[in-house]
């Protein structure tokens, strides 16, 4: 990987990319006591960065490779970014997903003219296909972190930062495979070596932390995460050792970390960013930010209504801004208004009620009533509560289920 790659990648994704200015984060600033910009990728045609380094990477082919007919393989934004890339060079592009791949990432594949083809529940599963086909088939593969060329495209987002804030001091990435990390961490280390590259990988899928600590790239025997789009079991081997040379540290976040953070991201800046995307803002919480600035590259926005739904919801609880209770009270006309009353006394908004009368077997001594209601946050919810054990209720928390 070379400045004058770089360079040329650069230049070339131009051609297809959307300009992704940094966007200053004054939540997040006031919040770490540094200066937090994000790289807004999720903003991207296809919705997420990875059109960079497929679209450099197919521009490198031959036109004998083209005309073979491209595959890969993908949990959705590499598929996007190979079939949008295939589209603009005119050539025909067969992609393999995990049949877990949210499905507007499918319907987006599939909308750029590319043929899907859904396997497996894992990215590996679906590379074992691809790569099969691609032999049987005589297809051209692009692999989607595993190659030089698509690490240096995906480099171009480096570029951009530096050139838009030369004096960023961290910038934390994503990592999956490690295409992206690779690329950005060799471009800014060719650049200005004093500038920190943090990777950052969900817990579940730890597969380059875990290759860093053998010194060697290693394969997870499995992996347990909602960031689909790294969800990877092991790092690829030909740009491993620009990410042991050029990366400082990497880091894991968990899950549960995500799920606040979208909400953040939801609320404060009115931008959907997918799991994955995610990482380096639940990452701003574990680094030193005082005194320092801070990109987080934001890879994707690419998720499905119904994440989306489910995500918000997990938010909610995680924020104790909807949560759920249960009380028993005798079986008699007006405890059901009592109840409401104190609640809505104390502003709380209930959204669910359930009246079991069969908790016990004297009804005139107890029915219970299960209330998921929405508070302001944890403060409003213990008021709620001690409005609640003041009128000689006996209040028990209970996790809340879906509401819908």
């Amino acid at each position: 990987m070379t400045i004058d790659k770089f360079e040329e990648a650069y230049d070339r994704v131009q051609e297809v990319i959307l300009p992704t200015n940094l966007i200053y984060s004054e939540p997040y600033s006031e919040a770490t006591g540094g200066k937090v910009y994000f790289k807004p990728e999720n903003m991207q045609y296809t919705g997420a960065y990875k059109v960079r380094g497929a679209y450099y990477k197919i521009s490198t082919l031959s036109e004998e490779e083209r005309e073979r007919g491209l595959i890969t393989a993908s949990a959705g934004n590499h598929a996007q970014g190979v079939a949008y890339a295939a589209k603009v060079f005119g050539c025909k592009a067969v992609i393999v997903m995990p049949q877990t791949t949210p499905l507007i990432k499918v319907n987006r594949t599939k909308s750029y003219g590319a043929e899907v083809v859904l396997h497996g529940n894992v990215y590996d599963d679906a590379y074992a296909l691809a790569t099969g086909l691609a032999e049987k088939e005589g297809y051209t593969f692009i692999h989607p972190f595993n190659d030089e060329d698509i690490a240096i495209g995906q480099g171009s987002i480096a570029m951009e930062i530096i050139k838009e804030l030369p004096t960023v001091d961290i910038i934390l990435a994503p990592i999956g495979g490690g295409g992206l990390i690779s690329g950005v961490s060799t471009l800014v280390k060719l650049l200005n070596p004093s500038i920190k590259i943090i990777g950052v990988e969900p817990e579940g899928a730890s597969c380059m932390k875990a290759s860093l600590e053998a010194g060697k790239v290693v394969s997870l025997p499995e992996i347990d995460t909602i960031a689909d789009g790294t969800a990877v079991k092991k790092p690829g081997e030909n740009i491993f050792s620009y990410v042991q040379k050029n990366v400082d540290s990497v880091m894991t976040v968990p899950d549960q970390d995500l799920i606040v953070s979208f909400l953040d991201m939801l609320e404060n800046h009115k931008m959907v960013v997918e799991n994955s995307g995610l990482l380096t803002v639940a990452a701003l919480k574990q680094i030193d930010c005082k005194g320092k600035k801070i990109v987080s590259i934001l890879s994707g926005g690419n998720m499905d209504v119904i994440t989306v739904s489910s995500v918000v919801q997990h938010g909610l609880i995680q924020r104790e801004r909807v949560f759920t209770v249960s009380v028993l009270l005798p079986d008699r006309p007006g405890e059901l208004l009592a109840v409401s009353g104190i609640i809505a006394e104390s502003q709380g908004n209930i959204i669910r009620l359930e009246h079991n009368q069969f908790v016990s077997i004297n009804r005139n001594a107890a029915v219970e009533l299960t209330i998921t209601m929405e508070a302001f946050g944890h403060e409003h919810k213990e008021k709620i509560i001690q409005a609640l054990v003041d009128s000689g209720y006996d209040p028990k928390i209970q996790q809340p289920t879906a509401v819908h």
